[in-house]
């Protein structure tokens, strides 16, 4: 993921793949973003990772991501994982294909 790209495109992203995000739900994250002054790749990883654990948009999971992450000032996304490995969290791996 690039630093650069914009939430509002990342959103737009998931909702090109099936992925779509009510309008409260688009202006709580837009809240979020604003109420811990955060930047966009900080938002679009803690959506990710919201993602990926609750399997749906989960407000006060994504507001806690956010805030714990703002709060812990990560300057890379391995940083910022390294931040939601130490929480338990862990990534899921793909399950590998059987070599015969």
């Amino acid at each position: 993921m690039p630093l650069s790209k914009s939430l509002g495109y990342f959103i737009e992203d998931l909702w090109s793949k099936g992925f779509r995000l009510k309008d409260k739900d688009i202006h709580f994250i837009y809240f979020g973003k604003n109420y811990t002054n955060s930047e966009d790749w900080l938002v679009i990883f803690a959506l990710k990772v919201t993602i990926q654990f609750q399997m749906k948009f989960d407000g006060s999971f994504f507001i806690g991501v956010l805030e714990y992450l703002q709060e812990n000032h990560p300057r890379t996304k391995r940083d910022a994982w390294r931040l939601i490995e130490q929480k338990g969290l862990y990534k899921r791996k793909k399950p590998h294909s059987l070599a015969k």
